[in-house]
């Protein structure tokens, strides 16, 4: 979702955009028109985020649809018959996990850095909420260190971070032992993700992709 407007911005468009915050923030990175960027894309929305993210969809028009996880609740209202999906704590997780529904066999990470930049950042400079994440390093730092992407050094990590990447860990496993798939880290930064194979972004594209 946060990547979202970023991407238009540079002109990449995606096939999906996912969400599942509950909160108004998220909300606004829906608060935009794009007009022919937003054609042919499905965004896929947990059954529980904020009213505002339907409310700017619908107001342009987009195509969205919603999914829900198992929870006790979902299934008392008896909509088996949509199915239901298991999302993980992140849009990232969510992604990976909708990644696997589809089938696919190679699974590549981008952007998941999982831990501060040398600098402190969070995120990316264009990242819309980047001041909402003033003094967090400073508050993490020596807390929650990992191994660094390709293995050389510690990274500064956060708690949120930390549990993201074990459960993209668990899941790397599991579907690696169960379903055959591999997941590449083509990140080229932050923490490592063990499980992956780690390789640049363009040697995936150059050696996975079918097509430009």
């Amino acid at each position: 979702d946060s990547s979202y407007p970023i991407l238009a911005k540079h002109g990449i468009k995606p096939d999906y955009v996912l969400s599942l915050e509950r909160i108004p923030l998220t909300s606004e990175f829906f608060n935009n028109d794009f007009g022919e960027f937003d054609k042919d894309i499905l965004f896929v929305l947990k059954s529980y985020v904020h009213p505002h993210t339907t409310k700017y969809l619908q107001k342009n028009n987009r195509n969205f649809m919603l999914v829900s996880t198992y929870a006790s609740f979902i299934q008392y209202l008896k909509l088996d018959y949509f199915g239901y999906f298991n999302m993980g704590k992140s849009v990232a997780n969510m992604s990976y996990l909708l990644t696997e529904y589809l089938n696919y066999k190679n699974i590549i990470l981008i952007g998941q850095d999982l831990a501060y930049a040398k600098d402190g950042f969070s995120h990316t400079k264009d990242y819309k909420n980047l001041d909402k994440h003033e003094g967090h390093f400073q508050r993490d730092k020596g807390k929650f260190q990992c191994l660094a992407y390709g293995g050389n050094g510690k990274v500064e990590s956060s708690e949120i971070w930390t549990m993201f990447r074990l459960i993209f860990e668990n899941d790397i496993n599991y579907f690696q032992k169960f379903f055959n798939i591999t997941t590449y880290n083509c990140t080229e930064g932050g923490a490592r993700i063990e499980g992956t194979i780690e390789k640049p972004f363009l040697w995936a594209c150059e050696n996975l992709l079918d097509k430009d």
